[in-house]
């Protein structure tokens, strides 16, 4: 067949195929060979694929077919496209590498092109069928679609399209209505609308869960309130007439409405936890509402509640596929948990179950500490020494290491490490990961890590040289967290006397810890003078912690009937068990020095020791806080006067 014969032809054999496909979710070039597809910025770069099933009946060469369709790409608004089928003969083209269409919109000049390359050439195959998905296109407006070959041999088909006007989608207008979680839709005068609420995913809008999911036909001129289960970025109102594929109209308001990146946003994601001891993973993987691919990275805790603040982990970013999230090389455990970051939004989700993979126990013989470790999977342990300051336990050299080989059967592994400071606390890990929580173990004598709040009146000298001189002994001599405000004097100063002690109180609570209450004669005036003011409602003074501690105490004592993890004690050479106001004996209450044993017991938390084994340690503290509280003066006690407390 000649050249113009077959250009005759081609024109003879120009195909339309009208009416609207179905909805195409990105571009992509179908074909019957192995194939390339190149385009210019207009269309960027399309897939181009054989399909593995059999599409509609080919066409017969030469030939080309346009047709409209409907482009929805990820994350915008539907609209009309162009479809383009054509079919060339094998025949005259064995040379032909490629083929390029060439898109024309009239009225705005747009213009496109796309290239569609054969990877490997095949003499006498069959004819080629190629189907382009879509040229995007107004609705409205002509479209010239023409080809040619590459290399061009003389073959050439031209042709255009209208591409027909889309009725307008319906109008309706919203009010966000916060108070009671809906959102009002209104339909002006005019036709009856069908509205729902909806979750905009990729390629579809999805309707809410049950009991939310509401499709409701409401006439014009009447309103309806649709409620929602959470405030998301994704949350839609979609409208649509009442006949069959009629023209759907959505809006979406909250993508940039920060409310929509809140604890809501959180509260409509399932975790699912597959963290795994046996393996050294953390895994979770998320359920949303939204399609959200939010950032994880590890944090720990200092204590299993759900308001202490997680600490990040540098270097900790785990890896995501499909909304599941995976890190290894961790040790897993219920307060090493993941962060996941969203915009400005964050989350901790820690491990569901609480149990861990191993545990350890530390006790004091003589100046050694021993640990006891139980590990049901082969692991690698480090402990090092630490003393206590400022609230942080800092590991000290050297480290001591044990290993439970793997095919081992579990069982207790022990380290003895010699203590050369009174006090000294041990810090355990595993050192077989690269994620490890260090757990912090303080033996008898220590309350374990757990803060002590030390509240006094400076009302002598004499007192005010004990309160420091125990303080002292407490944190140097056993490594307690003792919170004191001569200590914190730039934060006091900063936040104020008041905020600074209820910061401390809620802190304490949540620790576990315990609210010292020195008690002298000086307190007992205070304590009525306090009282006196409290039932003529005299409102606080901003700088008197005394008074401020009373208001406290006296409305736990009122709320539970007991002052829980309040404990009162008294110096016997400047106080006795008289000057201690009713209201206050319901608490636990030491004297100072012979109770200081007991004392000691109740900071950490558990009962005495028994008299034979803490006489030595008692003892030795309490030789040293004597010496320390002579040397700090021994005048007599003073009238306090009009000091205020603190």
């Amino acid at each position: 067949m000649g050249r113009p014969v077959l250009i005759a032809a081609a024109a003879a054999l120009l195909l339309l195929l009208p009416g609207a496909g179905a909805a195409v979710t990105r571009l992509r070039v179908s074909a019957n060979f192995e194939c390339r597809a190149t385009a210019d910025s207009t269309l960027s770069r399309p897939r181009c694929r054989r399909p593995a099933r059999p599409g509609p009946p080919p066409l017969m060469p030469p030939a080309l077919a346009l047709s409209t369709a409907r482009l929805c790409l990820p994350s915008q608004p539907c609209q009309p496209c162009l479809r383009v089928r054509l079919a060339l003969p094998a025949a005259g083209l064995d040379d032909v590498r490629g083929l390029q269409l060439n898109f024309l919109e009239l009225g705005s000049n747009r213009a496109g092109w796309l290239q569609v390359w054969r990877r490997h050439r095949a003499p006498g195959s069959s004819p080629w069928q190629v189907q382009f998905d879509c040229f995007p296109a107004e609705s409205g407006r002509q479209v010239l679609v023409s080809l040619r070959t590459i290399p061009d041999r003389g073959l050439a088909i031209s042709r255009s399209h209208l591409i027909a006007a889309e009725p307008p989608g319906p109008v309706f207008t919203h009010t966000w209505v916060p108070e009671v979680r809906a959102i009002e839709v209104w339909v002006p005068e005019g036709p009856a609308l069908m509205v729902r609420l909806c979750h905009q995913l990729a390629l579809e809008c999805e309707e809410l869960p049950r009991p939310f999911h509401r499709q409701v036909l409401v006439p014009g001129g009447h309103h309806v309130s649709l409620p929602y289960e959470f405030l998301v970025p994704c949350l839609c109102i979609e409208a649509s007439y009442a006949l069959h594929d009629s023209p759907r109209s959505k809006r979406c308001p909250f993508r940039d409405q920060p409310a929509a990146y809140g604890p809501e946003l959180w509260s409509s994601v399932r975790f699912h936890d597959y963290s795994a001891s046996s393996k050294d993973q953390m895994a979770m993987v998320l359920s949303t509402s939204c399609p959200l691919r939010p950032r994880a990275t590890l944090c720990w805790r200092e204590v299993a509640d759900e308001t202490a603040p997680c600490h990040d982990i540098p270097n900790s970013t785990a890896s995501e596929e499909e909304q599941a999230y995976t890190l290894d090389k961790v040790d897993v455990h219920p307060q090493l948990c993941f962060r996941f970051s969203y915009g400005n939004s964050t989350h901790v989700e820690c491990p569901h179950r609480q149990e861990t993979a191993w545990n350890v126990s530390v006790s004091a013989r003589g100046l050694q500490l021993h640990l006891r470790l139980t590990s049901s999977i082969p692991a690698a342990f480090s402990a090092a020494l630490c003393q206590r300051r400022g609230g942080q336990c800092e590991p000290e050299a050297p480290l001591y290491t044990v290993t439970q080989l793997e095919g081992s059967a579990p069982g207790e592994l022990a380290l003895l490490l010699p203590v050369q400071v009174l006090g000294s606390c041990v810090l355990v890990w595993r050192s077989d990961v690269r994620f490890a929580r260090k757990q912090l173990l303080c033996p008898d004598g220590a309350p374990g890590g757990r803060p002590v709040l030390l509240l006094y009146s400076p009302d002598s000298e004499e007192h005010l040289g004990l309160v420091c001189a125990l303080a002292e002994r407490l944190r140097a001599g056993l490594g307690c967290d003792v919170r004191l405000d001569l200590w914190e004097a730039g934060c006091v100063g900063q936040t104020g006397a008041l905020p600074w002690l209820y910061a401390q109180r809620g802190r304490v609570g949540r620790q576990r810890g315990t609210v010292l209450l020195l008690w002298s004669r000086g307190s007992t005036r205070l304590f009525r003078r306090w009282r006196v003011g409290a039932a003529g409602g005299v409102p606080e003074d901003a700088h008197d912690i005394f008074g401020a501690a009373m208001a406290c105490l006296h409305g736990e004592l009122g709320a539970a009937g007991r002052g829980g993890g309040w404990v009162l004690a008294y110096f016997s050479r400047l106080c006795s068990p008289r000057d201690v106001p009713r209201p206050l004996r319901p608490l636990p209450t030491y004297r100072l020095p012979r109770q200081l044993p007991g004392l000691l017991g109740a900071l950490r938390g558990s009962p005495p020791a028994p008299r034979r084994c803490r006489r030595g340690r008692a003892e030795g503290l309490l030789h040293r806080l004597l010496e320390a509280g002579a040397g700090e003066g021994s005048p007599p006690p003073r009238d306090p006067g009009a000091a205020a407390g603190t």
